[in-house]
Formats: C-alpha cells, structure tokens, sequence
C-alpha cells in the first residue's frame, strides 16, 4: 500500500518551513482507496512570493487546524504505507520534522517518483511535475496545490508501475539500495563515477551553478557521505544537486589550498567558512624602550609586514587572546589589555610577571618569539613536496619569503634537476596568500614537524 503526498509551505524563512497544505491519496498500484486533504495554519506568516505561487493567502489558514491538530489523522493514514512523492525528500523531511517538533518519530520507507522517472523514463529534459504530466498528457487540477499535485503523482506513479518491467521500484525499496538515498536531481552514474582519490568536488545545481565546493581524502565517499547527513544544510544542499564534478590533486594539503581558493573565488552558497577575500587587520610585533617584545594589531598597511593578517578586530582579537592563553604572554603587552600598570592575568598566575618586573626581558621575549613562529611561516623559501595525481609527478606548494605563492604539479625527472625552491615557479598555478592558506600551511608543518619528532625518539 502506498500514501501518494504532496504539501505546500511557507518558503524555507528564517523560521524554517512550515506546512500550510497538506494533501494524501491511499494507493493500491491500481486505484485510490481513500484522501486526507487539508489546508494547514503553519502559525507564521506566509511570504507574499509564496502566495503568489500557491494561491494560498494568511487568511485562508488562518482558521485552518494547527498540524498538531491533525497529525494523528496523517500518522494513522499513512501508517504501514510507502511515502511517494515527487521529490520525497522535501516533502518527507518536512513532515518528519513536523512530528518531531511534537516528540514522535515519523518513520515510513520512501519512494521518489523523480528518481523513479529517471529510470523508467530516461531522457526527458526535465523531470519537474509538471513537465512529465505535460509529456505524459496528466491533467493537473490546480497546480501548486496539494491536492492537484498529490493527484497527478497518484497518476504518474500508476504508469511508472505499469512500465517497470525491471522490478526497478523494488530495488529503490532495499534500504541498501544508493538510489534510495541519492538526491532526487542527482544521476546514479555521477557518482558511480567518482573516484576514491583526494581531491575538490563541486556540488551544482539544475543550471550547472556552484553551490557547494567540498575536499576529501576519498572524493566519491565523501560525497556519499552528504546524502546520509540529517542535518538541515546537507538535506537542503542535496535537493538542490543535481550534477558533481571534481579535481584530483593527488594530497590532501593541494585539496586543501585548492578547495580554500575555490570558496573565495566561486563564493558557493552553501559554503560558509573562508568566504571573506580581503584581510584587513594585521598582527605586528615591535619592541619598545625597555627591549620588550610587543604583539599589536592594526589596519593593514602595505609598507609593514604582518605576522598574520584578519578579516576584523574581532577575529584578530579573539585569536591573540589564544595565542597569549597557550604560551602564558601578557595581555598588557599584547595590547588586549590598555592602560593598566600590571595585568589582571598576571593575578590569576596566567602571565608571568613581565608587566611588574617579576620577570625577565630575555625570559619573556623567547616566549613571544615562540608563539610568533608558531604562527607564521618561516621566511625561508622553500618547497612542499606532496604525491602527484600520477606516479609520474609530484605535487608541490611553494613559499617564498614567507609567502605562499599557490601550488602546482612537475614530472618527477624534472623537479630532480631542481636546486633552489625559485625554479618551481614555472610550473605553479598562482594562488592569492591569506589567512586561511597560512593557517592550513603552518598547522601541515607543524603536523610534520611531529611526525619527525617522533621518528627521532625512536631513532
């Protein structure tokens, strides 16, 4: 037995979708048993671009039972049925969180007429409802409303089990079954496609758009991993995919500077961390009068070279409050405490008492001087070598002067009659240096450094 749905919401606000119609049709693969059809008071305004989608208007649900107030109803219809829709996880989720809210979990096995189209109706150019009914001469009795919609996926859904001569619709029932956790836009092949390398994956939707840049050690399992994700971002990132490309970089490092510039340049929609391109505020060191060494931050000038570079204050500040914690520098000299004779860090046995003379210039200063290299690069040149994408080649990135210059890829044989770290520059692909680059490369050093470490205790 099947309960073929549809519902209408509010739009994904900033107080997340809400229902406002909700349409069932009890199916038996051949003929509809019974409906449950109701317009719903999702209790939040309904946006006027939504009303003029759906036809629906505050007015009409304003009397209209609250989802608590039928929810029994759509549990006990729907109870020991397959959940079809088109598109099922949107509507599904949307539900599912409905009852959540209510303290009960709605569980159902899912059938999605989209990807089942997809199969058994290959090579359309679009598998929106309404272009499938269209093709398929489905009358549509009020589109964008719950009932019309349910009725004609009712309808669809009929013809989609009279074709399948492959027992396709079984197979998307095997909960191990990819398809049944694919999204609904996305080609099976697509991600069958997709290597077990490192690399950046793009997500892009309908009209081949970046929504989402991504690096993994495993490009096709982390991708598989998206669509397994409940959260809220991953399920609506995936209703939206509907194609994935890649770039092999060969290490994990490359996919991570790669993928670092890709948000800053793409500036997908879903991506949140690195989207910011200029850096404003610097982090500086000075010594005054008394020899001691200063951290201070300002605006970035290009004549001063920055130990670090910020996207704000704020950031700026919150990061030096860490860096003074982990290497017990004192806040006065740091400036994140102004106009004090001593700091109230110093109280708490937090500084060491440089800033009452309870410690030595020497003592302290060797301690900024650790903190400062624990943060920035060394202003040697020098060259990261990393595994090519083919046994062929490697990988490198290049620093110069401290700076980050990008990365790129040279054939073995080559890079063997290399010297200096400047005669890779021909073969870089220039990438812009910034906070996030720093920030990757300085914590992959680190990283290394205590692998080497370990090596030589052993040793």
């Amino acid at each position: 037995m099947y309960s073929v749905i549809d519902i209408e919401t509010t739009g994904n606000g900033f107080k997340g979708q809400k229902i406002t119609e909700i349409s069932i049709f009890i199916f038996d693969g051949q003929k509809i048993l019974n409906e449950f059809t109701s317009l719903v008071n999702p209790e939040q305004n309904i946006p006027p671009f939504i009303t003029n989608l759906t036809g629906i208007t505050n007015a009409m649900v304003r009397y209209a039972p609250k989802f608590y107030e039928i929810a029994k109803q759509v549990e006990e219809i729907t109870k020991d049925t397959i959940f079809v829709a088109h598109n099922v996880n949107f509507d599904y989720n949307i539900i599912k969180d409905e009852f959540k809210n209510l303290g009960f979990d709605f569980k159902r096995k899912k059938l999605c007429t989209v990807r089942l189209s997809r199969k058994i109706m290959p090579g359309l150019r679009s598998y929106s409802l309404g272009n499938i009914c269209a093709g398929e001469k489905i009358p549509i009795n009020g589109r964008h409303r719950a009932k019309g919609d349910a009725e004609a996926t009712t309808e669809l859904f009929k013809r989609l089990l009279e074709r399948d001569q492959n027992f396709i619709v079984n197979s998307f029932l095997n909960p191990r079954s990819k398809q049944a956790t694919l999204p609904p836009l996305l080609d099976k092949k697509i991600v069958d496609d997709l290597p077990s390398t490192s690399g950046v994956y793009y997500f892009k939707n309908s009209q081949k758009e970046i929504i989402y840049v991504g690096k993994a050690i495993n490009i096709k399992q982390r991708v598989i991993s998206h669509f397994y994700d409940k959260k809220k971002k991953e399920r609506e990132l995936c209703l939206e995919t509907a194609h994935i490309s890649y770039e092999e970089t060969g290490s994990e490092l490359l996919a991570l500077l790669l993928e670092s510039s890709e948000i800053k340049n793409k500036y997908p929609k879903y991506n949140r961390s690195q989207k910011n391109r200029n850096e404003s505020i610097g982090l500086f060191s000075y010594t005054d009068q008394k020899g001691i060494l200063h951290l201070a931050f300002n605006k970035l000038k290009p004549s001063f070279n920055a130990i670090a570079s910020f996207y704000s204050i704020q950031e700026c500040r919150n990061f030096l409050e860490k860096l003074c914690e982990a290497h017990n520098l004192c806040p006065k000299y740091c400036h994140l405490q102004e106009n004090v004779r001593q700091c109230f860090h110093h109280q708490i046995k937090n500084c060491k008492g440089i800033c009452c003379d309870k410690e030595s210039v020497k003592s302290y200063n060797k301690r900024v001087h650790k903190a400062i290299k624990s943060i920035s690069l060394s202003t040697e040149n020098r060259v990261i070598k990393e595994k090519g994408r083919f046994t062929t080649e490697i990988g490198f990135a290049l620093i110069l002067n401290g700076n980050y210059q990008g990365f790129g890829y040279i054939e073995k044989n080559i890079a063997d009659n290399f010297t200096n770290p400047e005669d890779y520059q021909f073969y870089l692909q220039p990438k812009r240096d910034n906070r996030d680059v720093q920030r990757i490369l300085t914590a992959y050093l680190r990283k290394q450094e205590q692998i080497e470490n370990l090596k030589n205790e052993k040793i």
